[in-house]
Formats: C-alpha cells, structure tokens, sequence
C-alpha cells in the first residue's frame, strides 16, 4: 500500500509540474520581452536558412543554420518598431513560417498565422526536366525555363493537390539552362547542363 501512495503522490506531482509548465510556456510564448524573445524551430538541419523579414519583406536578419536538431535562439527585437515581422525557416522542401507582433516592449507569437509553404521540387535526369509540388494552397505555379539566358518555354500550372510536370529537353542542344519557378510570391531558381 505505502508503494502505491508514493506512485500516485508522483503521479499527480508530475502532473502538476506539467500543468504548471504548460501554463508558463503560454504565458510566456503570448507575452515575451521584446530585449530576450525565444525563437524555437523544431527538427532544423544543418545549411537550412533562417530569415527575419519586417512586414514590406525587407530581410531583417539571416543566418545559416550550423547543427541539426531543435533549433533555438535568443533575438532581441527591443530595436525594432511597433508591426507584424515574419521568422522563416527555409528547408529542403518547405518553408515554415511564423509571424510576430512588436508592441512597445512585448512581442506577442500570432498562432494562428503560422504555415507551411512547400517548395517545387525540381530534378533533372539526362534530358528530361521533372518538376512536382504539394499544392494545398492550389495556387498557380508560373514555370519559366531558359537556355543560355533566353527564355525558350512558359508555362502557369495549376492543381489544388500535386503539381507534376515531366518536359523533355533536346538532348542535342547541350549547354546552361535554368528553370525558374514563380509561386506564393517567391521565385525557385535552378540551374542545370545538358
């Protein structure tokens, strides 16, 4: 009996530690200080970018992510103006994003503003230029291609599911091309030899 009691008095102090973990973090993640706010980005890879851009877009602060894991900085925005600022974290195939508020000395996280913006993904075998994208947002993917700084084809595609494109390149025509690939306000870039 007197092991069951301990187990449960551990139980329930676990469980109040918890709770009262949990309502510190949201506390403090709604209500931060604007001189140390923490900035928490789970699963970053090393070569990942992480960008801080004010409301026009201007980039504000960027970086290049140097180890795996979760990633976690201190920023001080006490020197910014009042307004909404975006943080980014661009990875391989996606951009996370998530936006804050700056009033006087608070910075305040806007959940609900928080998304995911997959990227195109482009690959190139011999002569053939693939193209896919996960496209919940079914906005329309603008593909450019060039050759030797010339464009030679356009397309503007568009699925509210997956996005693929399979185009097939005259493997007689060596040299530089690129692909430039225009959605969400963002333009992909990549380039490749045949």
């Amino acid at each position: 009996m007197k092991t069951f009691k301990k187990r449960l008095v551990l139980v329930v102090v676990l469980m109040l530690g918890t709770l009262a973990n949990y309502a510190n973090d949201k506390e403090v993640n709604n209500n931060l200080n604007a001189k140390k706010t923490k900035v928490v980005f789970k699963g970053a890879k090393k070569g990942e970018q992480l960008t801080i851009k004010d409301h026009k877009g201007v980039i504000l602060h960027l970086e290049n992510i140097n180890k795996a894991g979760n990633l976690i900085k201190f920023f001080d925005f006490s020197k910014l103006d009042d307004g909404m600022y975006t943080l980014e974290l661009e990875k391989d195939f996606q951009i996370v994003i998530k936006t804050i508020h700056i009033k006087g000395d608070k910075v305040i996280f806007d959940e609900e503003a928080k998304k995911v913006i997959f990227k195109p993904v482009v690959r190139n075998e011999e002569n053939r230029l693939m193209i896919s994208k996960i496209a919940f947002d079914a906005l329309p993917l603008k593909v450019l291609l060039y050759y030797n700084d010339e464009i030679i084809y356009s397309e503007v595609l568009q699925s509210d599911t997956i996005i693929n494109r399979v185009y097939k390149l005259d493997e007689n025509v060596k040299g530089e091309y690129t692909v430039v690939i225009k959605n969400n306000g963002r333009n992909y870039i990549n380039e490749f030899k045949i």
